[in-house]
């Protein structure tokens, strides 16, 4: 910090992000501008939710079950094989499709544009590098999760035995494994999250390459760009933790706000927000608000993580001109110099 310390602030950059997005939306407002950063943002948030309407229709489910036992098993093991790797494929469509979004939807924001196309090329080699890590950290995830089912699956295979002797005892060991596994895999979850939330920003922003320093790891890991990354990030968030914490905090409080705001939002479109391409135009204002939010806080470790720090665009200047532009007062204007005496008369 050479020696300065940084106020890191939460409510200063969402104020911020409120004026960004007038400047973004509003002045003017540009309905071809709303659907090309509404695509963008679409693209980023690819199967990363939606809205689950579920109903209960048991009569449609038991006739459901009854056409799969007519089918031959054969045929029935096949169809599953098959839809089993459409699935898989579609979710690594959608991983690549998310990755790359990303990007697009921080450089319209950044830059104030509503652009696919030179977005989309310019940022293809950070898209497909954040999209190889993210898949590599996925697979870890699902390696980790079987690891740490594996007492939970040993109980199902021995269990039985011990069921009828003590069964009091095991309820309680079956509950405490399931609690233990979800609290680990949500904590793990939540921690990935706040890294990639934080990654797409440093990659967008140093347009990071491989890090050297870890040459002899895998050549997978040397080449990706996104890793060194991951590392800058952790060493952020592990430098700063109180203020990452209360970020944290403000998001899954704005998180809250987002889904109270998007059911009322599509209760009163009679269900047209829930289609999801209109639905992010229509809610388009939240994301924008959401995404700048992120860019703001960060900017405030230093040049070093400011989108707008190269190029920022005139209309931004009134909103984003840190206070520590300002030039300190000189030492001339805080003591002014004596004006020499005026010659005597005659």
């Amino acid at each position: 910090m050479n020696g300065t310390e940084r106020n890191i602030e939460i409510f200063k950059p969402f104020g911020e992000a409120f004026e960004l997005i007038k400047r973004i939306l509003f002045q003017p407002f540009d309905i071809k501008k709303w659907f090309v950063i509404g695509f963008a943002a679409w693209l980023a948030n690819l199967g990363g939710g939606g809205f689950n309407y579920q109903y209960n229709r048991r009569e449609d489910v038991q006739k459901l079950n009854e056409a799969i036992s007519q089918i031959p098993h054969p045929i029935l093991v096949t169809g599953v094989c098959v839809l089993v790797s459409l699935v898989l494929v579609l979710i690594v469509l959608f991983a690549w499709l998310r990755a790359r979004g990303r990007f697009m939807f921080i450089d319209c924001i950044v830059k104030n544009r509503g652009a696919i196309a030179e977005p989309w090329r310019e940022f293809r080699k950070e898209g497909n590098s954040y999209f190889l890590f993210s898949l590599v950290v996925g697979l870890c995830f699902l390696v980790f999760a079987a690891l740490l089912s594996l007492p939970l699956i040993i109980l199902a295979i021995k269990g039985r035995y011990y069921l009828y002797l003590h069964r009091d005892r095991l309820d309680l060991y079956v509950i405490s494994l399931i609690a233990a596994w979800v609290f680990v895999m949500l904590l793990l979850v939540f921690v990935w999250a706040l890294i990639a939330n934080f990654m797409t920003l440093v990659m967008y922003r140093r347009r990071c390459r491989a890090y050297e320093a870890f040459r002899t790891v895998t050549k997978l890991i040397r080449r990706c760009r996104a890793y060194e990354a991951f590392r800058t990030v952790t060493k952020l968030i592990a430098a700063n933790p109180g203020e990452i914490l209360l970020y944290c905090l403000f998001l899954i409080v704005l998180a809250l706000a987002t889904a109270i705001v998007a059911c009322l939002v599509t209760c009163a479109t009679c269900c047209i927000a829930a289609i999801p391409y209109i639905g992010t135009v229509i809610l388009l204002p939240v994301f924008v608000l959401l995404r700048s939010f992120s860019l703001l806080f960060l900017r405030q470790f230093g040049p070093e993580y400011d989108v707008w720090a190269g190029l920022m665009p005139p209309e931004f200047l009134p909103i984003l001109s840190p206070a520590s532009a300002a030039p300190p007062p000189s030492t001339s204007a805080l003591n002014p110099p004596t004006e020499p005496p005026l010659p005597p008369a005659g």
